[in-house]
């Protein structure tokens, strides 16, 4: 009997969702990522980061969990912590 092959999800993945799918599930996980990262870095619970933000303890840490927040909840919740949302090409122009 034969060793089964291993599957990989980043194969899984591009067979079962489209290539801007990924890339918005990419760029969230991203997003979220630095906001915990930022989080962490001042050294704020999310209960300290819900009075600076005014952003419902519970809803940070959805959010945290990779629930898809608001824009406006995100940007609420980046600014305490020093940072905002840049809008920028893709693809830089040579």
């Amino acid at each position: 009997m034969s060793k089964p092959k291993s599957i990989r999800w980043d194969d899984v993945r591009k067979e079962l969702f489209t290539p801007e799918e990924i890339a918005e599930s990419d760029l969230r996980v991203a997003i979220i990522g630095e906001l915990i990262k930022a989080r962490r870095e001042k050294g704020l619970t999310q209960k300290k980061l819900e009075e600076l933000s005014g952003v419902r303890q519970p809803v940070i840490a959805r959010m945290e969990k990779g629930n898809n927040p608001q824009l406006d909840t995100v940007l609420k919740v980046l600014a305490p912590l020093g940072k905002t949302l840049s809008v920028v090409p893709l693809v830089q122009d040579s």
